[in-house]
């Protein structure tokens, strides 16, 4: 006779709040059918219900949110503008909309204007009834002599994304990355570090303070910057040593 398996104990644990709720649930009913309960009493229990549905619908969402997070990629930056290169609406949309779908998300947007600019606010609406949102407070766009009309839409698609990436926790990646890390950085050698170190102490005090607020320590140099830093670094030398030596002669 074969043995009737036990349901695995963190799958019921997983379940157990559910089953409360639904439980709260089914006795609020049954008082509401029941006449000898008092309409404060009904109240207060209908409020119960609306915190065991809310209670339910924020524990649905964030499984959700978990689940799909682990399906979001980083986004190419195929747009491109004065600040440099961006990820489009558009590529963001069309990437994430099946995902959203897949696991019961939607997101909607609404846009104010105000005397202090344009105030975009993205809604993530799950299926079960939570929803969370995030806004931003933008200027017109006037950059690139923009009328009023695209002023505005440079300014709301600019919302848009900001606010759909903040509420999906959206990364973004130069395209031409290929959807991978970009290589690490490779560090000059113990010996380039050596002739920094030499250098850095010849030159002006100005000069000391500028190297470690960019770089931090001689060994976090990258290798692709040590011969035009050392040619630099080599001049302010020489200009540091001309100035001492016109100083002991006056």
């Amino acid at each position: 006779m074969a043995t009737p398996k036990t349901p695995a104990r963190n799958s019921t644990q997983a379940s157990t709040p559910i089953h409360d709720s639904t439980a709260i649930i089914q006795v609020i009913e049954r008082a509401a059918l029941n006449p000898e309960v008092d309409i404060d009493k009904m109240e207060r229990l209908l409020q119960m219900q609306e915190r065991v549905l809310d209670r339910q619908a924020l524990m649905a969402y964030s499984a959700a949110m978990a689940a799909m997070q682990t399906e979001l990629p980083s986004i190419a930056e195929r747009g491109k503008g004065n600040n440099g290169h961006y990820a489009t609406l558009e590529d963001i949309v069309d990437t994430v909309r099946p995902i959203l779908q897949r696991h019961g998300f939607a997101v909607s947007f609404r846009i104010v204007t105000q005397e202090r600019g344009i105030e975009v606010t993205g809604v993530l609406m799950h299926r079960d009834g939570h929803r969370e949102e995030t806004s931003m407070l933008l200027p017109a766009d006037v950059s690139g002599n923009k009328n009023a009309v695209q002023a505005f839409g440079s300014s709301t698609s600019y919302g848009k994304r900001y606010v759909l990436c903040a509420l999906l926790n959206i990364t973004t990646r130069d395209q031409d990355d290929n959807g991978h890390a970009a290589a690490p950085v490779k560090r000059v050698t113990s010996f380039q570090a050596g002739q920094i170190k030499q250098l850095i102490t010849a030159c002006p005090s100005a000069t000391q303070e500028w190297f470690f607020g960019k770089y931090g320590e001689v060994e976090q140099v990258p290798r692709s910057d040590f011969d035009k830093l050392r040619a630099s670094l080599h001049k302010r030398a020489n200009l540091q040593q001309v100035s001492r030596s016109s100083v002991r002669e006056g």
